[in-house]
């Protein structure tokens, strides 16, 4: 019996550990060494180590001009990442909090978002927008707004939301390599985090495909659909409900756009029940979209409840 022990923990799959902050970290540094028009730039990114210690050890690694330092002028430094993937580059531009994208909004939507349609598939603009998103600990109002819904409306973008280091590490890299400007929302509560993760996700080939959901619980009677930090909550609520005999089924989206909403249907025609669960502001919001989705879809039949 020992025997048989030791070796069905030898063929089990490996597992570490790894915190949201490094998944990201790893994702850029590997992306860069992999392609040389791959360049970061933002506020504090380089010499600083940026300011939540995201790009730690990247301008040492890679010099001056793959880690910019930029000014605190949003709307410059994005109009610069813009350019330079019209140009032929792969920037990641990093604001510092996606609040202050706002001050370069136009960049992100009237000159990444649309010149591929208005050049007639001409110009790509490969360019990552990235940076922490939505609310976190004692940041007050100006701080703390959610961007899923904001940019996930804007034809022309791909808008990602990770939630594990997994999350983070794969759909980073596949942000990076994706021909279309991609908005990454990270979360600043999320970045000390520490999840498990396997050895493939450790490959430097490793990316997740955009635009498919995760199931990270499955069950049978109530669907809880979310992303970012809040999946974490959905997953702590199924633990208590199944105390309660109540078996739910939690998915992480993801992606906002483009939308999951086939594994969102084939969950609901199981579970015959849907809740929405998101950091942002209720109305038109995500979970106005998911709704709108399924009450349009063939999932409808399947509800036994309102959506909440």
């Amino acid at each position: 019996q020992l025997h048989d022990y030791r070796k069905f923990s030898m063929a089990a799959r490996k597992c570490t550990d790894m915190y949201v902050r490094d998944a990201l970290n790893s994702a850029m540094n590997e992306e860069m060494k992999r392609d040389d028009k791959v360049f970061l730039l933002g506020e504090e990114v380089a010499q600083y180590d940026g300011a939540y210690k995201v790009s730690r050890g990247l301008w040492r690694e890679h010099g001056d001009s793959r880690v910019i330092d930029t000014p605190i002028t949003e709307s410059g430094f994005a109009g610069i990442a813009v350019g330079a993937a019209m140009a032929g580059l792969k920037p990641v531009c990093e604001f510092m909090t996606f609040n202050f994208s706002m001050q370069a909004i136009d960049h992100v939507i009237n000159s990444a978002a649309k010149t591929l349609y208005m050049s007639a598939g001409a110009v790509p603009v490969p360019v990552v927008f990235r940076g922490p998103n939505g609310p976190a600990a004692g940041v007050a109002a100006q701080h703390s707004q959610c961007f899923a819904a904001w940019y996930g409306h804007c034809p022309g973008l791909k808008v990602l939301s990770p939630y594990s280091s997994e999350d983070a590490r794969g759909l980073l890299k596949a942000a990076i390599r994706d021909p279309n400007p991609v908005v990454f929302l990270e979360n600043e509560l999320m970045y000390g985090v520490s999840f498990p993760v396997s050895d493939e996700s450790l490959s430097e080939d490793f990316t997740l495909p955009i635009g498919k959901a995760k199931v990270e619980r499955e069950g049978k009677h109530i669907t809880l659909v979310s992303h970012s930090k809040p999946v974490g909550l959905c997953l702590e609520a199924a633990e208590q409900l199944a105390s309660e005999g109540i078996d739910c089924e939690v998915i992480n989206l993801r992606s906002i756009r483009p939308l999951d909403t086939e594994a969102i249907e084939r969950s609901v025609m199981k579970t015959n029940h849907l809740i929405t669960v998101e950091g942002g502001w209720p109305m038109f919001g995500v979970g106005a979209e998911i709704v709108a989705q399924i009450m349009e879809g063939p999932a409808f039949d399947y509800l036994d409840a309102p959506v909440v």
